[in-house]
């Protein structure tokens, strides 16, 4: 990614995708040019925990909804240390800021750290393209990376930039070292969770269940995770092809041996359904929002989710498998397209789900998946 000057409305410029179609806007953002996959959103509100989701790394996000920027950034909700995505799409960016907690507008903060955006283009058009087509490579180019540079050779440089399928990015955004998130009040249970891509209200929704947290790197090994001796292990989100996800994998079967209370979402979940011996698949588009209706098939409950996930897990959904570990069975489904949201083992405490029960941003109905963590760790105690 490359940027100069500060992008502003009156800066054309010209997104283009890999099957040749072009969209022409406005630079939103830093001016300069950004290669990833377009994918899109269909949350109306949550930007910034959307631009700061390391699930998001590598991706040209999409917004369906027609008005982004309108409550500006703030310091307090994003969900790592930077923005993730590697561009955004906007129709009609807000062009002023109002809410009593913004600090600057979302325009400075895409400038500020280097990331290019399009604004003023059709994303219901650029949307259904997607929906019809499925998620694929994109470029988006303004300024100097524009000017005087033919259509054919910037899908020419678009054509030449990696698929995601087979990428191996969870390293890339996962701390380098351990850090401890303590638990709020009195401590009960202490958690390995291991960092694919983590988010920072996840181990915050654990402390508040009285979880001490300690976040290990991607590349932590079960020696890593017994060393700090858990009650349970948790896996998290993360971006990439879980098909590349050996040393994962490899992991999450030792703790599976060691039949230690294991939860997993999003890349956890896929993690899971290979370690069970279940493939994983690309979805033709994913699932990318707020609003995502989950049935919970231990409840019959249905809950509103927030989703961030292009893979998915290939497992039958009606009947129960026999694996390495014992019994298991799909306990989560979306009711949009019957794609598996989680897995329980039947025989052993471990369980996972697709979407992101910790709501950030997103509804809070899957919060109760933290306090069937906190159950299982309290029964394998007892």
């Amino acid at each position: 990614m490359t940027t100069s000057t500060r992008g502003t409305s009156k800066v054309p410029a010209v997104l283009v995708l890999e099957d040749g179609r072009i969209f022409r806007g406005r630079a939103y953002g830093a001016v300069g040019e950004t290669f990833g996959e377009a994918v899109f959103s269909t949350g109306m509100s949550g930007y910034q925990e959307t631009l700061t989701d390391p699930s998001y790394h590598r991706q040209v996000v999409v917004m369906t909804a027609p008005h982004v920027g309108n409550t500006g950034v703030n310091d307090e909700d994003p969900e790592s240390g930077r923005i993730w995505v590697s561009g955004y799409v906007v129709r009609d960016p807000a062009r002023v800021s109002s809410n009593w907690r913004a600090q600057r507008s979302l325009d400075e903060e895409l400038e500020r750290q280097g990331v290019v955006g399009i604004s003023g283009i059709d994303t219901r058009a650029l949307t259904r393209h997607l929906r019809e087509r499925g998620a694929m490579r994109v470029g988006i180019f303004s300024g100097d990376a524009w000017t005087g540079v033919r259509d054919e050779a910037l899908l020419a440089r678009v054509q030449e930039q990696p698929q995601m399928k087979g990428a191996n990015l969870s390293a890339e955004v996962a701390t380098k070292e351990t850090y401890v998130v303590p638990a709020i009040g009195t401590k009960k249970f202490t958690v390995a969770a291991i960092d694919l891509g983590i988010k920072g209200m996840t181990p915050h929704r654990m402390a508040e269940r009285g979880i001490e947290v300690h976040v290990l790197p991607a590349t932590a090994t079960a020696e890593d995770i017994y060393a700090v001796n858990p009650d349970g292990v948790f896996f998290s989100n993360g971006p990439g092809d879980p098909a590349t996800a050996d040393g994962p994998v490899s992991v999450m079967r030792a703790v599976l041996e060691r039949r230690t209370p294991l939860f997993g979402i999003c890349f956890g979940n896929q993690i899971l359904g290979r370690a069970l011996g279940f493939g994983t698949y690309k979805l033709k588009y994913g699932h990318r929002g707020i609003n995502q209706p989950v049935q919970d098939r231990t409840t019959g409950k249905v809950e509103i989710t927030a989703h961030n996930h292009g893979f998915a897990v290939d497992a039958p959904l009606d009947t129960v498998s026999e694996t390495p570990f014992g019994r298991a069975e799909v306990s989560h489904v979306c009711l949009n397209d019957n794609v598996v949201e989680g897995l329980q083992l039947l025989d052993q405490p471990a369980f996972s789900v697709q979407y992101h029960p910790e709501a950030a941003a997103g509804p809070h109905d899957a919060a109760y998946l933290f306090d069937r963590f906190v159950s299982l760790m309290e029964a394998e105690r007892a």
